[in-house]
């Protein structure tokens, strides 16, 4: 009787709340997939308790997992499958994924930053995003993944005298920030993340980093504030950490040279490449504002090993507009790449700064980036739920998308 009982409540329970479904991880001839709500404190993440015994049918094969994500191996590449994910009797999620190419020389990803807002420009660019996805979708060349240049999770309400609400420590501030906007999205791709300053004790909560380790997806699911992953033999991406978030105690910088987090990297650095290595993380080098200034002084040691290794782009967030910098000698040569208004959005004026900032270009609009890279040329494209007005440094109006070459 006490396990038809407990059958009935996990029934009953899981038909009551409100299920997200999503990949945790993907690979040529892998998936994870991971599921839970947004309830409480912990209910969703690799951490979080489980919610039953769940029943996972994919690619013709049943299996089973008491905890909240399973791996599925043996899976084809390039290949799509259809999953359900079920708990006791009731569907709890279900969606459709592709695996990733073994061996290619093109790949299509977004990238967005600065959004976790949970207010209506969130939602229309990740409608936006969401469109694109499937005008894409069927087609040989789709969506793959999203990288996120940080600030996932705002917080609520801000003032010096009682602290954030809702920065991100509980999961029921994901839901309206993360899960329901790219709800369909997560259930097909995965979305791999870097810190922002209001990601953590920097600028709202000691308890953001810990939820944001457990919540996002992670390449190979291994959690960290900083790691990298290829793509196809094509592409290796450096996820960094530019942020002061600490675990405990007043907030302290992790790029600094000697840190452990640049120690790690020069050894990134120093091994075997792939033709694209492109870093993403927080905070520009290069920018003209509004606000924030340039993170070059900080981030120099991070530019020179970048420039020595042959990188040619790098994307970031914080400021919230679109800035595109200079490729020169002030730059090494490479493309800083700022989108910061994937929800937020600064509107100041700064086409007078542009020059003096080394910023070529600029839109002040919410927008993402489409990123496409085929062989030795990758094409970024910023689109928004209006047209996008991209401007040089002379005021003239540019046209996307943005070419980058390899040597």
């Amino acid at each position: 009787m006490s396990r038809l009982l407990a059958f009935f409540f996990i029934a009953v329970l899981a038909h009551a709340q409100k299920f997200y479904t999503y990949v945790e991880d993907l690979g040529p001839d892998y998936v994870e997939l991971a599921w839970g709500t947004t309830d409480g404190f912990n209910t969703i993440g690799r951490s979080s308790p489980s919610h039953g015994s769940a029943m996972i049918r994919i690619d013709g094969r049943t299996l089973s997992s008491t905890l909240n994500f399973v791996t599925v191996g043996n899976l084809k590449p390039d290949t799509e499958y259809t999953y359900e994910v079920a708990i006791g009797r009731t569907k709890v999620g279900s969606g459709n994924v592709r695996t990733w190419v073994a061996k290619t020389d093109r790949v299509v990803f977004f990238v967005i930053g600065d959004y976790g807002t949970g207010q209506q420009p969130q939602y229309r660019i990740a409608q936006a995003m969401w469109d694109e996805f499937q005008r894409r979708m069927k087609t040989d060349n789709p969506v793959r993944f999203m990288l996120s240049t940080g600030d996932n999770i705002y917080g609520n309400i801000s003032s010096f005298i009682f602290g954030a609400l809702g920065t991100g420590a509980s999961d029921r501030d994901w839901e309206p920030k993360f899960f329901k906007p790219y709800e369909p999205l997560l259930a097909r791709i995965p979305f791999f993340g870097t810190l922002g300053n209001h990601d953590g004790n920097e600028t709202e909560s000691h308890r953001d980093l810990p939820a944001y380790l457990d919540n996002f997806p992670f390449p190979y699911d291994k959690p960290g504030r900083y790691y990298t992953f290829t793509y196809g033999g094509l592409a290796e991406f450096v996820g960094l950490d530019s942020t002061k978030n600490t675990e405990s105690g007043r907030p302290f910088p992790n790029y600094l040279p000697d840190s452990k987090q640049s120690q790690w990297l020069k050894q990134e650095m120093n091994k075997e490449k792939p033709a694209w290595v492109i870093p993403f993380y927080h905070h520009p080098a290069f920018n003209a504002g509004p606000l924030h200034a340039p993170s070059l002084h900080d981030l120099e040691h991070w530019v020179e090993l970048f420039a020595v290794s042959g990188v040619k782009v790098v994307f970031n967030g914080h400021e919230h507009n679109l800035q595109i910098s200079e490729s020169n000698a002030a730059s090494h040569g490479i493309r800083f790449i700022t989108s910061g208004a994937g929800g937020e959005l600064r509107t100041g004026d700064i086409q007078s700064k542009l020059k003096g900032a080394n910023i070529a270009m600029w839109a002040p609009q919410n927008h993402f980036l489409v990123v496409e890279i085929e062989g030795k040329t990758m094409k970024v494209t910023p689109i928004g739920y209006e047209p996008i007005t991209v401007r040089d440094s002379n005021g003239q109006v540019v046209t996307p998308p943005f070419v980058i070459t390899l040597p």
